[in-house]
């Protein structure tokens, strides 16, 4: 293959994060402003729309984005590591090129799935009946909201996504895994409240003979957290799973295991000369 070919679709692939970013962005944007946010507060979907944009749209949209560099939080270059970690030229270390470098040297599976934890924790604080309610009553506490299911989300699809110069610290199937369990909570608090006979959340007017009835309300949020949700989460789950059944090794897992060798023969090597 000539080099021309590798550049082009470097070009294209940068080309797409762009895109994929500055739709995250407008995503957040329209979220947070009318006519989104005030119908948000008289109708229970239209605020399910606004809970998976904030919680699954934008932060799966910035970080497949990854536009670190530009924002400040990547160096331009990519630093230069010696086997040990330690940064020993290259550009300016930025916070995503030394979690790169974390990432690569130490992929702690407990990190991850605290992460994950974390991300459902706060999914389901932000769909509990008073929580919203108050956010019905208090259109401030939106703000709050969007910053909290961003950065966690973020932080979740970090993940279970490249996005340069970060690359997931688990391999392959774990990635699956823990897309798929979070999606299943998103259904899980979906299905809760479609089944519900009753409504959840008392915040949301909903008179005889005007407008939606309660019913059909729930229904359409049930709908539109599970379309949304599935629409982000299952790509990962299937791309990771074709991936990783194609191949007779995983090249993360293989990377992981070469670097844990390389670590204990360097302590054997150092305690036999002592």
């Amino acid at each position: 293959m000539d080099e021309a070919a590798p550049k082009g679709a470097s070009a294209s692939q940068q080309r797409f994060r762009v895109f994929l970013f500055f739709l995250g962005v407008l995503t957040l944007i329209v979220s947070l402003v009318p006519p989104l946010s005030t119908e948000a507060r008289r109708y229970e979907f239209v605020e399910a729309i606004q809970f998976s944009f904030l919680a699954v749209v934008v932060p799966a949209l910035i970080v497949c984005g990854a536009q670190w560099r530009r924002l400040g939080l990547a160096g331009r270059e990519a630093p230069v590591v010696n086997d040990d970690g330690a940064v020993v030229g290259g550009g300016t270390t930025c916070l995503f090129d030394r979690m790169a470098i974390r990432r690569r040297f130490d992929p702690s599976s407990i990190s991850s799935f605290a992460v994950a934890i974390l991300y459902s924790a706060v999914i389901i604080v932000w769909r509990v009946p008073t929580v919203v309610d108050q956010l019905q009553r208090h259109p401030w506490i939106l703000w709050i909201e969007a910053v909290v299911l961003v950065g966690v989300g973020v932080a979740m699809w970090l993940e279970l996504v490249e996005s340069p110069p970060v690359i997931p610290r688990r391999p392959r199937p774990h990635r699956v895994a823990m897309a798929a369990v979070t999606m299943w909570v998103i259904w899980t608090m979906a299905y809760l409240v479609g089944l519900s006979g009753n409504s959840w959340y008392h915040g949301f007017d909903h008179l005889a003979g005007q407008g939606i009835s309660v019913s059909a309300d729930q229904q359409l949020s049930t709908g539109v957290m599970w379309l949304l949700s599935a629409a982000a989460f299952m790509p990962v789950v299937f791309w990771n799973l074709v991936q990783w059944l194609q191949q007779d090794e995983d090249p993360d897992d293989e990377l992981y295991r070469l670097i844990r060798q390389e670590r204990r023969g360097r302590t054997i090597d150092r305690s036999a000369g002592e």
